[in-house]
């Protein structure tokens, strides 16, 4: 079964609802002057308000984007988070001590997923970056934006991925423009471990649309 990852919350609400209609994953932007940007005082009370119950599962995202280590840590540990999404340049190294840190200052086993950014009809590094993330957990693959740190609504050309994912050695996650509507497509083309929704699936910018 494809996991779906859905990025963006910013409410309690659309968090319980995607949750109910089987979301896995769900993802709070931790960097700042973005539209879908929320408080961490916000993200601790969705993350500590019982959806377990509902999904005993459900992993905790934290996007961030080449921030300090230590503010990573700490923004983590308050929030209650189980997995990191870093969406910069962070380095290999960055990964490795993230997890090393969390585990043996707040004894919390983090998952890490790395984010690659596909311009027009490459995917950059493939041969030697993506590989070099021994620490990572999963990759995510998401639409290039000159400003934009994900949400952009628009998807690349998946050939591109399905021609090198022979070379992607760990799970993956495709988002970029994703809807109801052509997702099913990407899955049947790709097989990726999950899909990363955002902005396919809003009314506005930051509020989910439930149907």
């Amino acid at each position: 079964m494809v996991k779906v990852k859905v990025c963006g919350i910013t409410n309690e609400e659309d968090a319980v609802e995607a949750v109910q209609c089987g979301a896995d994953f769900l993802g709070f932007i931790f960097i700042e002057n973005t539209t879908r940007f929320v408080e961490e005082s916000v993200i601790k009370k969705i993350v500590s308000c019982n959806l377990r119950k509902t999904k005993q599962d459900i992993v905790f995202v934290g996007l961030f984007k080449d921030e300090n280590l230590e503010k990573v840590t700490e923004k983590v540990n308050y929030c209650g988070l189980n997995c990191v999404q870093l969406h910069g340049d962070e380095s290999p190294d960055y990964c490795a001590r993230l997890k090393k840190v969390l585990l043996e200052e707040y004894d919390t086993a983090l998952t890490v997923i790395k984010s690659f950014k596909v311009a027009e009809e490459i995917l950059p590094n493939i041969d030697y970056s993506v590989r070099d993330y021994d620490s990572a957990d999963y990759f995510v693959f998401d639409t290039f934006h000159s400003t934009l740190a994900g949400g952009t609504g628009t998807k690349f050309n998946v050939e591109v991925l399905k021609k090198k994912k022979w070379q992607i050695e760990k799970p993956f996650f495709v988002a970029g423009g994703l809807t109801p509507q052509n997702v099913s497509d990407v899955v049947k083309n790709i097989a990726p471990y999950g899909v990363d929704v955002s902005s396919g699936v809003e009314s506005v910018p930051g509020k989910k649309d439930k149907n």
